[in-house]
């Protein structure tokens, strides 16, 4: 037999950075929709909690289906550009037609709002998935060696992190400068936030196209063309253990994350009134996952997996901790900052490691039942994400309407204390307990690291040096 070790294919700098760029486009319109779109709907367009209550559950059972089968559709797919990246373009452009019409309201009121509003939440779903689905479905076929597949994934999440970064940062900045209009008391309007997603879409456009053109597909495994159906879904998820378990720990610790990130915008803008303050809170918790980011491969050289997430995990509930005692309790603003720089280290080596164990998984399907679906298995990654999002909104809107936030808004009316509180607690207090969960579901269930990781790898590598053959 040759030489497995002939057979670690692995990607040049230049492939793994043009790869990266393509996540800042996909999280320019990700972290408009999960950080600001509440927003939005709520303070801007002024709709009510209940309808945003029922909106997402709705959306998540369409996306129970359309997940998966865009991940059959990827799956099928034959074309001499490969499977994944003519999809990367065609769902970057839907995308961002989407994300436009979503943010720009076109001056309609009423009913015909609620109904419109409707239709772009899902449809904004549905094109992101054409995405999404097949951009992190690339990471096994660019390299079957595990320390290149953790430096390729530890790429893309720092370009991810730049896109939501831009976002998180920028927004509060930029909206009032774009804002026309009747604007709120924070110089947002409704025109402001059309005008910055149609930047944001002919952004996302550009970059993906870049990491369409500057990628390839080496490692692809076509197996047998199969049509969609719930017996193949479920198939996959009662034979692969692990991918359920994958998906409870990073559905609770993702939700956490949605919880701030969507509730910050609430928190500086209405508890603070300093809404301009959450871009100095964002650029510092850049700091932090950029920090997350350059530890994660020091920390690799001496500890397992398993251990870098926990660790990963851990930062991030104690970072949380002290956010709400400094924030909502002490009042604090720069020690909240502060602490901010210690949960977004934690949260950014976190989904680093999301990407990595996800690949694994993958394998891990092949070696225990002998079928990759790396699509379906991917498809999983942005269903769950979704649900995660559905928490938050749960969360949050339910939050809200208990203490009559839109009420207040609406009428002009100061936000009451408790009001006030109950937004911090939203958006430091909470995420902590959710994310305490997932590093206890993870410590617990998750197997796929040490021996059982090690076994998997070389069978996957024989496999590859024997098809070579």
């Amino acid at each position: 037999m040759k030489d497995e070790k002939n057979f670690e294919l692995k990607t040049t700098w230049a492939q793994k950075i043009g790869y990266g760029v393509g996540a800042i486009g996909l999280d320019l319109s990700y972290g408009l929709f999960y950080s600001f779109l509440s927003y939005y709907l709520s303070s801007v367009l002024g709709l009510k909690e209940a309808f945003l209550l029922l909106l997402t559950p709705i959306a998540r059972i369409w996306d129970g289906v359309n997940d998966p089968m865009m991940g059959t559709i990827v799956d099928n797919t034959r074309t001499k550009h490969g499977k994944y990246r003519p999809w990367i373009l065609i769902g970057a452009i839907c995308n961002a037609v989407v994300l436009f019409l979503l943010f720009t309201s076109f001056g309609m009121s009423g009913t015909k709002l609620y109904i419109y509003i409707g239709v772009m939440y899902i449809l904004w779903g549905m094109t992101n998935t054409m995405a999404d689905i097949p951009y992190w479905s690339m990471v096994p076929s660019f390299t079957t060696d595990p320390a290149d597949r953790n430096m390729v994934s530890t790429v893309a999440r720092t370009f991810s992190g730049l896109g939501q970064g831009i976002i998180t940062v920028m927004t509060p900045i930029i909206l009032p400068m774009l804002s026309s209009g009747m604007t709120t008391d924070k110089g947002y309007s409704a025109s402001g936030f059309s005008r910055w997603a149609g930047v944001c879409a002919v952004m996302l456009v550009v970059f993906s196209s870049i990491c369409v053109l500057t990628t390839s597909e080496k490692n692809v495994v076509y197996g047998e063309k199969t049509k969609f159906s719930f017996k193949k879904i479920f198939s996959v998820l009662a034979k692969n253990d692990q991918l359920l378990v994958f998906m409870l720990f990073a559905m609770l610790s993702n939700a956490g994350w949605y919880l701030t990130s969507g509730t910050a915008v609430y928190y500086f803008s209405d508890v603070l009134e300093q809404p301009k303050a959450q871009s100095l809170f964002q650029t510092i918790g850049a700091v932090g996952s950029v920090l997350g980011l350059l530890v994660i491969p020091v920390l690799s050289k001496w500890m397992s997996k398993k251990r870098v997430y926990q660790i990963s995990l851990g930062a991030t509930i104690i970072g949380y901790i002290l956010m709400y005692i400094f924030g909502p309790v002490l009042k604090q603003t720069l020690l909240l900052d502060i602490a901010y720089v210690i949960s977004s280290t934690g949260i950014a080596a976190m989904f680093v490691g999301q990407t990595i164990f996800l690949a694994d998984i993958v394998d891990y399907g092949e070696y225990k039942n002998g079928e990759r679906n790396e699509s379906i298995t991917f498809s999983m990654k942005g269903f769950l994400q979704k649900m995660a999002y559905t928490i938050q909104t749960i969360i949050l809107f339910g939050g809200l309407k208990m203490v009559d936030y839109n009420k207040q808004i609406t009428s002009g009316t100061p936000l009451s204390d408790t009001t006030k509180n109950a937004i911090g607690i939203i958006c430091f207090a909470v995420p902590s307990v959710l994310i305490f969960l997932s590093l206890l579901v993870f410590s617990t269930r998750f197997k796929l690291h040490g021996e059982l990781a090690d076994k998997v790898h070389e069978y996957i590598v024989e496999k590859r040096s024997g098809e070579k053959e």
